[in-house]
């Protein structure tokens, strides 16, 4: 048996035998918090990435150290 079989059956177990509310309940969101997305994103910031990736297999982005460069370089004419 693998260690990932060991310890689901472990899991399972515990908390077959758990009374405790207070420690399912804390059980029962962390399950439903990893059954949901981290983070939820509108359709425009999904479109963005999309267009960002888009654009960085074109090829058309800079590296950030040429950025940082053009920035310092943009910011010592001011």
């Amino acid at each position: 048996m693998d260690m990932t079989t060991q310890l689901k059956n472990s899991l399972i177990s515990r908390i077959k035998d758990s009374n405790d509310m207070n420690f399912l309940k804390a059980l029962q969101t962390i399950f439903d918090s990893s059954e949901q997305s981290l983070y939820q994103l509108s359709p425009e910031q999904n479109d963005s990435i999309i267009k960002g990736r888009e654009e960085i297999k074109s090829g058309d982005y800079i590296e950030n150290d040429q950025l940082i460069s053009e920035m310092k370089e943009w910011l010592t004419k001011k």
